[in-house]
């Protein structure tokens, strides 16, 4: 990519040190050296912050990059998180069929077995959650919205709201009440059917 070389020639041509320009933009000297050596990838807000101080369009700042930055996305993402998707999915569903069944009839192995199911889905959600990271897919996805025009304010706050800690612990509840109603009810057909 070519923004850690806009970010180095633009401060350069400022007389600014990484320190100097660390204090103007809000963030440590070692983050500007990491843009600087690619080991990491200014947020849209930082970017803002780096186009005003060099007084360039955000346009210039990242141009050339855009169009990897897009690629990076769509391959990262469609392909990794499809199949990583799948599997959880596929995980999750035989989950919530398979453990009162499971536990039923094979009692101390099938809860062993729920188990072992259980920890391989949470393993593949984590797996994604980790590439998110890795990839920093959230703050490409920003930069392209922005490029696109979206307004900065929808962003943030969609962005906020894909990480409040409460909605992912919903999520599990949501998914731990489910698992329990068909629990019940598998329950209650075994009871009926006198298995």
């Amino acid at each position: 990519m070519n923004l850690h070389h806009q970010i180095k020639s633009y401060r350069t041509s400022l007389n600014l040190t990484q320190d100097g320009l660390a204090d103007k933009i809000f963030v440590s000297r070692q983050t500007i050296s990491n843009w600087e050596n690619e080991k990491s990838y200014p947020d849209i807000h930082s970017l803002i912050l780096l186009s005003e101080v060099f007084d360039v369009s955000l346009d210039q700042l990242v141009k050339g990059d855009l169009e990897i930055m897009k690629e990076v996305v769509h391959s990262v993402e469609i392909e990794k998180f499809k199949k990583l998707s799948n599997v959880f999915s596929f995980l999750l569903i035989l989950f919530v069929i398979s453990a009162i069944p499971l536990i039923y009839f094979l009692r101390i192995y099938g809860s062993i077995i729920s188990a072992v199911l259980f920890i391989l889905t949470m393993y593949f959600a984590l797996k994604a959650e980790k590439l998110k990271k890795k990839y920093n897919i959230q703050t490409y996805k920003e930069i392209l919205a922005f490029i696109n025009g979206e307004k900065l304010d929808a962003i943030v706050e969609k962005r906020e709201k894909e990480t409040r800690k409460y909605q992912k612990i919903l999520i599990v509840l949501g998914f731990m009440l489910i698992t329990t109603m068909v629990s019940v009810i598998f329950y209650v057909i075994f009871k009926l059917l006198g298995i």
